[in-house]
């Protein structure tokens, strides 16, 4: 299948109204190599099976899930692989902002509307490789829509047409989205902001998890704080810890 739809160039003002993208802006930087370590240490959580679909959650909100995910699906296109993000926080979409492209229709239309189909609703990014789709309208009923046939179907669909496929959903304690997309792919990864998620809030959000079975593949420590200047390390980020650390 071909994504026809015409490639374009991020402006400033986008880059601010959605997250930041410092694997595009500033590949070279300390922070965009943390990204790059935390695709590796995900590629190398599965040895057996190769994964072809994760979600990014986190504990609560405004925790740094949705600027994870779209910078490690920046690092991931950039070794040649086809790779879609999904912008499934259907009540928080960010990801129609950040990469500037339109969201009348998305991933809602999909799973409502019968004559939509990927053509129309995925979106091609100024990163090679890396398409879009954005969450379109915000409907009233998130869960449900997620927690239907026509999900699982559309996710076999997806994964046959891009080497990965990358989930943004919700946060785990807010709502019930993030455990319905953990228990229908390959693997779930935990953005945990330090000093901000507190231990309580990680456990429930694992426990959650564990309930419908999720494969729990690791988390990802972000706004770690550096030993040596005080500051946050690289502005964001610290890495990533696989599930048996």
């Amino acid at each position: 299948m071909r994504f026809l739809n015409k490639k374009h160039k991020l402006s400033q003002d986008s880059m601010e109204e959605g997250v930041g993208l410092i694997t595009l802006t500033d590949p070279t930087s300390v922070i965009a190599e943390q990204f790059r370590t935390i695709r590796t240490n995900i590629q190398f959580s599965s040895i057996d099976e190769k994964i072809r679909s994760v979600v990014f959650t986190s504990p609560g909100p405004s925790q740094g899930k949705s600027t994870v995910s779209a910078n490690v699906a920046v690092t991931w296109a950039d070794q040649g692989l086809d790779v879609l993000l999904v912008d499934a926080d259907m009540r928080r979409p960010t990801i129609h902002q950040t990469f500037q492209v339109p969201n009348k229709k998305g991933l809602t239309a999909l799973l409502t509307n019968q004559e939509v189909d990927l053509n129309q609703v995925i979106q091609k990014t100024p990163v090679d490789h890396l398409f879009v789709l954005p969450c379109g309208v915000v409907p009233p009923n998130p869960s449900e829509l997620l927690n239907t046939r026509k999900m699982d179907m559309l996710i076999k669909e997806l994964t046959k047409h891009f080497d990965l496929v990358i989930f943004d959903a919700p946060p785990v304690i807010s709502v019930t989205d993030a455990q319905i997309l953990a228990s229908k792919v390959d693997g779930t990864i935990m953005v945990v902001p330090q000093g901000i998620a507190d231990k309580s809030s990680v456990l429930k959000s694992k426990e959650l998890l564990e309930v419908v079975h999720a494969r729990l593949l690791g988390a990802i420590m972000n706004r770690v704080k550096s030993e040596n200047n005080g500051g946050y390390y690289g502005g964001y980020y610290g890495g990533y810890y696989g599930k048996n650390e």
